[in-house]
Formats: structure tokens, sequence, C-alpha cells
């Protein structure tokens, strides 16, 4: 009986991971649409709003390299510990630079790419996770491979790619959190039996 899978806590962490990909998934869209729509604004806010959304994504991936339910934890904790890091960086130090906050974001947008890819092989819908990796590592390789790279191709990219990555948690959320519905219905209908 599906019931028997998930004890009560378990279905309650799952109703409460699920509303916190679907948040965390909305902000990434709003923060990729706000990129998209003031390309003009000056670096620091990209820098900034980019900084925070690396520094909540890291914590996340860094709570959940904790979790003996988290495949690949070290690669987990790598990303959490390097994304913590870029994210300070970004919002304590705004570099007035173009080409010093694209490289910041180049290179965190390859490294959360290639574990996405990495990671894929171990979940269901690889496919969906090997395509946002490998956008999400090609927008990082564009990025650092062009420094000199314009502030509204930057913009466009950094975007895209934050839009993909909400939509992409969103996604999971909202089945995670059909999956808890599916999980009370079951058990709702065994204690009626």
């Amino acid at each position: 009986m599906a019931s028997d899978i998930l004890t009560s806590e378990e279905q309650h962490q799952l109703k409460r991971a699920g509303w916190l990909l679907m948040f965390v998934g909305l902000l990434s869209v709003a923060v990729g649409v706000i990129v998209l729509l003031k390309p003009s604004d000056s670096l620091v806010t990209l820098a900034v709003i980019a900084g925070i959304f690396i520094l909540i994504d890291g914590a996340f991936d860094l709570v959940a390299s904790f979790s003996h339910r988290t495949e690949n934890r070290g690669l987990s904790a790598v990303v959490g510990v390097v994304s913590i890091v870029v994210g300070v960086l970004l919002i304590r130090h705004p570099i007035g630079g173009v080409l010093a906050v694209a490289l910041l974001i180049g290179i965190w947008l390859i490294a959360a790419g290639v574990v996405r890819v990495v990671r894929a092989f171990d979940r269901e819908h690889r496919a969906w996770n090997v395509a946002v990796g490998l956008l999400e590592a090609a927008a990082g390789i564009v990025i650092v491979s062009s420094p000199p790279i314009s502030f509204a191709t930057l913009a466009l990219l950094v975007g895209l790619a934050f839009i993909v990555e909400g939509v992409g948690q969103f996604v999971l959320g909202w089945l995670l959190h059909g999956l808890h519905q599916v999980e009370s219905t079951a058990h709702g209908a065994g204690a009626r039996a």
C-alpha cells in the first residue's frame, strides 16, 4: 500500500520540500525576468541580485548534502560551498567591471551545470536535468570564454539561466506536492478501509 511507504512525518517533509522548491523556483523566475527587463541597470544591482540567489541556492545544496537521501552528497556539498562563496563575494563586494562579474557567474553556471548533468544519471527525469545542466554549462562557457562580453549579453544569459532553473525547481516542487497529495489520499483511504 502507498501509505506504508511514507510515514506521516515523511509526508509532511515532502509537502514542505515541495512548497519550498516552488517558492525558490518562482523567486528564480522573478530574478530572471527582472534581469531581462532591466539590462541597463547598474552592474552592482545585477551582482547583488545574482549573489543573493546564488547564496540561497548554495545554502540549499549544502543543507541537502547532509541528508542521507541526497545522492552524490559530496558533489552537492562542493557546489553548495562554491555557490555560497560566490554569492557572498557578489553581495559584499559588487564588482565594478563586467569582466569580474561575468567570470564569477560563468564559473558558477559551469559548476552548477556539470553537477546537474552528473546527478541526472542517478535520478528520475534524466532528460530534463541533463538539458538544464547542459544549458547552464553552455551559458557559463560562453561567458567565461568571452571576457569582454557586453552587459546586455550577460544579462540575457543570466536571466535565461535563472528562468530555466526556476521553472525546473517549480516543476519539481509541484511534482513533490502532487506526490504528497497522492500519499495523503492513499493514507486516508487506508484508514477508512
